[in-house]
């Protein structure tokens, strides 16, 4: 394995692209230790370690630490996300999203330029959301968090953190670009993988204080190892659908007559119903840190508790919901069937048309639903891991190690890096090297 990966840095280009990436996390790492101006940190960190399990938990984990220091770059690329999902979503709608999506190498130009205007706007919003956010809370010490308040500090706090996008916006661009893999993919994976040195100590704390059994570490540890190869699963998981192409004569050549497959994967919807569920399920626990003391905090704080029983239970039904939903709105049956008809393609005893777009949504619905209840399983056990591990090991799990045995950060780490393993063995076996696995191929998730 060592003379594979070696294999990397004796090809100059692919060597140079690894060196380029790695570059790039190192700046990345940089901007999220860089202060926004006008914060006290000390009261920030106190207000944060009440609020780990909230929505701002969650944005905290895609931004690598950055949202809860309110650094340069605190609001991570979930902007251009948002906005590339919100033209995504248009793209199935409305008209002129739809054309722009039929107008090949012009209109994807067209749509980037749409999603960065989309990006710097939404960055403006949510950068002035968290500047009267820090303004209208404090630590539980009673410390303010800003130190000047006023127009001055929301004006500084926009322009920080929206240039802080956008830099990150330009960064992953320039790694799709002259580097390996998917920029704004590995820009998340980078603030996800950032917490995995933090757990792991937190576990060796454990062990040398003898806290936990060498015994029960190693349970844990292989529980570990069988939630990443069910993540791996999910992700690679494919139905084939058999497609066959009619023969015809093109000019003087005959053209078709090849046997192919329409492959349907069983989680389409990658890691987005986890985070449209957690979103909205956060939510509660978000306001309830900002209403007064009484009978309805405590109703909130009870009832969306972060792993009571009705929480788990409402989160696992939107993921399964929202798994249908996007898999809905990212993938047309019927344009496929439609693509197919138009290039003399057919699936074997299915008639072209109608039928093949019925037949396509009748198994897409049907694998859609093992995925979807698997995914579900996979966001809410390291809550229910969190829970009950101290019955079963005899002490706690901390809550940093508990979040790597599911949810969003797994499914992003594996995606990601099954995706950018993928793109290191095409540069490979392009140049004739063996691939990174001596047995068969890598498959990323777009393959």
């Amino acid at each position: 394995m060592l003379d594979k990966f070696a294999n990397i840095f004796r090809i100059p280009e692919l060597r140079d692209r690894v060196l380029f990436t790695l570059f790039i996390f190192l700046v990345c790492r940089i901007g999220v230790h860089i202060p926004t101006p006008g914060i006290d940190a000390g009261a920030l960190g106190e207000f944060f370690t009440q609020s780990q399990n909230t929505l701002f938990g969650l944005y905290d984990m895609f931004t690598g630490g950055a949202f809860q220091k309110v650094g340069i770059f605190g609001l991570g690329v979930m902007p251009y996300i948002s906005a590339s999902i919100i033209i995504q979503l248009m793209g199935t709608t409305v008209p002129y999203f739809q054309r722009l999506m039929k107008e090949g190498e012009q209109g994807r130009k067209k749509i980037t330029q749409l999603t960065r205007y989309g990006t710097v706007f939404l960055s403006a919003m949510q950068a002035a959301g968290v500047a009267v956010f820090l303004e209208s809370i404090q630590a539980p010490s009673g410390m303010e968090i800003v130190i000047a308040k006023g127009l001055g500090f929301k004006l500084t706090t926009m322009l920080t953190l929206t240039t802080g996008t956008l830099i990150l916006m330009w960064l992953g661009e320039q790694i799709s670009e002259r580097g390996i893999g998917n920029g704004m993919s590995l820009i998340i994976f980078l603030g996800v993988v950032d917490r995995i040195p933090v757990a792991l100590f937190d576990e060796f704390q454990q062990v040398a204080a003898q806290t936990r059994p060498l015994l029960a570490e190693v349970f844990l540890l292989a529980l570990m190892g069988a939630t990443i190869m069910g993540a791996i699963l999910l992700t690679q998981g494919v139905r084939r659908i058999p497609v066959q192409y009619a023969k015809r004569v093109v000019g003087n050549r005959m053209m078709g007559g090849q046997a192919t497959h329409l492959p349907l994967r069983i989680n389409m919807a990658g890691v987005m119903p986890i985070i449209f569920s957690q979103s909205l399920m956060f939510l509660p626990q978000t306001l309830g840190t900002l209403l007064p003391e009484g009978v309805i905090k405590e109703f909130v704080n009870s009832a969306f508790s972060w792993t009571a029983w009705p929480y788990l239970i409402l989160d696992w039904l939107l993921i399964v919901f929202f798994t249908y939903f996007y898999t809905a709105m990212s993938f047309n049956p019927v344009d496929v069937a439609e693509n197919l008809k138009r290039y003399g393609g057919f699936i074997p005893g299915i008639r072209p048309g109608k039928k093949t777009s019925e037949y396509i949504d009748f198994v897409l619905t049907r694998i859609t639903l093992p995925g979807a209840i698997f995914l579900g399983f996979l966001a809410v056990f390291p809550q229910i891991l969190f829970r009950y591990a101290g019955d079963l090991l005899g002490s706690n799990i901390s809550f940093n190690f508990a979040s790597f045995f599911g949810g969003t950060g797994l499914l992003i780490m594996v995606g990601v890096a099954l995706d950018t393993l993928q793109q290191i063995e095409s540069h490979l076996t392009m140049r004739h090297y063996d691939g990174l696995m001596k047995t068969g191929r890598i498959r990323g998730r777009n393959r």
